[in-house]
């Protein structure tokens, strides 16, 4: 009987998924991108803080969801060199992973000057290509 509802659950989320993907209508032709709604370049801000993702032309959807023009966020603190785009991108304290599709997110960065970036990554955690990533912004955190 588990196995059976777990299937079934499985099963309409991947639809649901799917039904989302094609009523937004995402098109080849459209400009893809992910940027910051906020904080923005140059915000003094405090912990918690409150970063708001947004993306145009693509679907965020959960890691291990594999369809055409979408990905999940990922969030590079404090990097001054982009990670291998070819390989998985990877999970610390500097590359936080948002696989359940967020698009918000609370975090604490010890006081000072902060860089972030987004990364966008594909089913399994990859950059696509070419890789679809935000501007840098600069925070202050006090």
């Amino acid at each position: 009987m588990y196995d059976k509802n777990m299937r079934l659950i499985i099963i309409l989320s991947c639809v649901t998924i799917t039904l989302n993907v094609l009523a937004h209508g995402y098109h080849n032709d459209e400009e893809r991108s992910v940027f910051f709604i906020a904080p923005l370049t140059g915000e003094t801000v405090s912990n918690p803080i409150k970063i708001t993702f947004g993306a145009k032309g693509v679907n965020i959807v959960p890691a291990g969801v594999d369809l055409p023009m979408s990905g999940h966020h990922h969030l590079l603190i404090n990097i001054d060199k982009l990670p291998n785009l070819k390989l998985p991108i990877p999970a610390d304290s500097n590359h936080l992973h948002f696989g359940n599709g967020q698009t918000e997110a609370e975090i604490n960065l010890p006081p000072g000057k902060h860089t972030l970036q987004l990364l966008l990554g594909n089913h399994l955690h990859v950059p696509h290509s070419p890789p679809i990533i935000s501007d840098r912004i600069e925070i202050t955190v006090r």
